[in-house]
């Protein structure tokens, strides 16, 4: 009769009274909800103090005026003194002029001998009759025309010529011309050159002093 009795019930494992107690469902999700919104709030407070801060050391550097920079130029006298070894305008110590200077209309180098005027640039028969063709003679090879001329300066001081020749044919017709210089000819000296006619001109072409110009110097 024993045998057919049913079997005792499992033990149940007693609580510990030393465990906290059991968290309610739903407790943990509103924590950790909590928690979030808490740490979010600190983020933004303090992103709003560091934003204050850096405004406030910004006005007050701008406020703040820096002391002007001290020169470092000399110190220079007043305006009013004179310079050291100036001498008032207008006043020549001892009465004595600059060195070097002649007065006014005074000079020496261009004082001339009384009685003398001076020589002036000559042309025409004053200055031709200085001038004399020696040669007039025609290139075989070319055809071309020259003048030999004789120079003598018959003026009082020395002088430049300028001689200017013309080539005619048997009729006195021009056909080409030619020019000769000489620069410095001291008085009564002579000199001889040459006047170059341009381009073929016929046999028995001759050779006539157009003009003759005398430049003192």
């Amino acid at each position: 009769m024993s045998d057919n009795l049913p079997p005792p019930p499992p033990e149940q494992p007693q609580p510990s009274p030393w465990a906290p107690p059991a968290t309610p469902p739903g407790k943990s999700q509103r924590t950790g909800l909590i928690v979030s919104l808490a740490v979010g709030g600190g983020l933004v407070v303090a992103g709003a103090l560091v934003a204050l801060v850096y405004s406030l050391l910004d006005s007050v550097s701008d406020s703040i005026a820096l002391p002007p920079a001290r020169s470092d130029a000399p110190y220079s006298d007043p305006y009013d003194e004179e310079p050291y070894g100036e001498q008032p305008y207008g006043e020549q110590p001892y009465g004595e002029q600059p060195y070097g200077e002649q007065p006014y209309g005074e000079d020496p180098a261009e004082k001339k001998p009384v009685g003398e005027e001076p020589e002036t640039v000559t042309s025409g028969p004053a200055a031709e009759k200085d001038v004399t063709i020696t040669k007039c003679v025609r290139d075989s090879l070319i055809g071309w025309q020259h003048a030999d001329l004789t120079i003598v300066n018959g003026s009082r001081s020395p002088a430049g010529y300028v001689v200017f020749v013309e080539f005619l044919d048997a009729k006195g017709t021009v056909l080409t011309d030619g020019i000769a210089t000489t620069d410095d000819l001291a008085p009564g000296a002579s000199v001889k050159v040459k006047a170059q006619g341009v381009g073929e001109v016929p046999t028995g072409t001759t050779c006539r002093v157009k003009q003759v110009t005398r430049d003192p110097m």
